[in-house]
């Protein structure tokens, strides 16, 4: 991996009216010409993305909007766009001119609020206006963060990046200043971590998949040993190894085969459940593939993978899941798919969701996804998880985290 993936880095949404210089404040911030500038209304036609290093914080993504009074005849579907980048952003960026706050202002602010995202306000354009003493006593009553800037300076550059910086690091979420640890906190010191790798068709030639690689790198960076082998060698490994694993981790679809094959004294996992946690919430979860028995044939089950791959003929959301669902409730399920970030607004026909382990995604929009569950009143697990749950290992798998073990109970009862 030559760069940081997209799920990994802080995810920074532009919001704003139409030209109060969003994509001016783009271009100033990254050095490039990202996005196409114009004092036409409505130049921005759709979420421009563009990721870049931004030390001390490190690897980030700014979000570039349409404008939010956007009055165009393709408006309606540019907001509903720029609507899905709240879900998205970890800091929302309001770009504002001096003296001028509203309706449209008030409602970035609420959507900060009601998912308790941090909001920054930029006051653009300020080599025209300057903003007034009371103008910035009025913003501070607001905002915990303002900074001022004229987007069309470019020799002011470093002096706005660094108070953009500043400011990030003020109320950047805590998980991108201190990542959670994969399997760091599993292991003891110069622990022994065994990863069970079969070799995934949906990996791109030579590699293997981002979950496998970032545990190897979180192993190793708390100390550990790590010993990766494909799932027919591992009882061999076991065999010729001088000292037990503290940990033994696989791929989802080889746990039955892994789990007879790993003594009960040795803690053993998933990659999926692993992420699970990492990503999102793990004793949600487990709670949630506690009630795949409690499905009957006809209920409706919604399917949601993060990222857009091309389905392979036994690809595993759109075929081996539906096919383990159907085994374990005893006949057929009115299975939906969704990929990417087409995520239904309106959860409540379903009776469970399935999730992927979203590595292509951030936190924050994994665990908006799991609160619009629960605010829908429907059970949500992923993929590791269920599958655990349809093979009847999952209380096994589950040993290294006692509270989801227990929630994975409570949901069975």
């Amino acid at each position: 991996m030559n760069t940081a993936p997209k799920a990994l880095r802080l995810h920074i949404g532009i919001f704003g009216r139409t030209n109060v210089g969003k994509s001016s404040f783009l271009n100033l911030v990254s050095g490039q010409e990202t996005a196409i500038t114009s004092p036409v209304a409505g130049t921005t036609t759709d979420v421009v993305e563009k990721t870049m290093e931004l030390l001390p914080l490190g690897p980030v993504v700014f979000l570039d909007t349409a404008g939010l009074d956007d009055d165009s005849e393709l408006a309606s579907r540019r907001l509903e766009k720029t609507q899905r980048v709240f879900d998205r952003s970890d800091i929302l960026l309001l770009i504002i001119e001096p003296g001028h706050w509203g309706p449209f202002e008030d409602s970035v602010l609420n959507e900060g609020r009601k998912r308790t995202t941090p909001v920054i306000a930029v006051i653009n354009k300020t080599d025209l206006h300057p903003p007034s003493d009371s103008f910035l006593k009025t913003l501070a009553e607001k905002t915990p963060q303002t900074l001022c800037c004229s987007s069309t300076d470019k020799t002011k550059r470093d002096e706005v990046l660094g108070a953009l910086k500043q400011a990030l690091i003020a109320l950047c979420p805590e998980e991108f200043l201190s990542p959670p640890p994969v399997v760091g906190d599993l292991l003891p010191p110069e622990g022994l971590l065994v990863l069970i790798v079969p070799i995934d068709l949906q990996a791109p030639r030579g590699r293997l998949i981002l979950p496998q690689v970032q545990t190897i790198r979180d192993g190793l960076d708390h100390d550990a040993a790590v010993v990766v082998v494909k799932e027919r060698e591992f009882p061999r490994l076991l065999g010729e190894l001088k000292r037990s694993p503290d940990l033994v981790v696989c791929d989802s679809q080889v746990v039955l085969k892994m789990t007879a094959d790993t003594p009960p004294s040795i803690p053993c996992t998933t990659f999926s459940i692993l992420f699970s946690r990492v990503k999102g919430d793990l004793v949600e979860a487990a709670r949630g593939a506690g009630t795949i028995d409690r499905l009957k044939p006809g209920d409706k089950v919604l399917v949601a993978e993060a990222c857009s791959h091309h389905a392979l003929e036994d690809d595993i959301g759109r075929v081996k899941i539906p096919r383990w669902l159907t085994r374990t409730v005893g006949g057929e399920l009115d299975v939906s798919v969704v990929s990417g970030l087409d995520y239904p607004n309106r959860l409540e026909e379903f009776k469970l969701i399935l999730h992927c382990g979203g590595c292509t995604i951030n936190r924050r929009e994994m665990l908006s996804r799991i609160q619009k569950a629960r605010q829908a009143r429907v059970p949500i697990t992923n993929y590791g998880v269920a599958i655990a749950a349809m093979h009847g290992v999952a209380d096994r798998v589950l040993a290294p985290f006692p509270a989801a073990q227990l929630a994975y109970r409570e949901g069975i009862n």
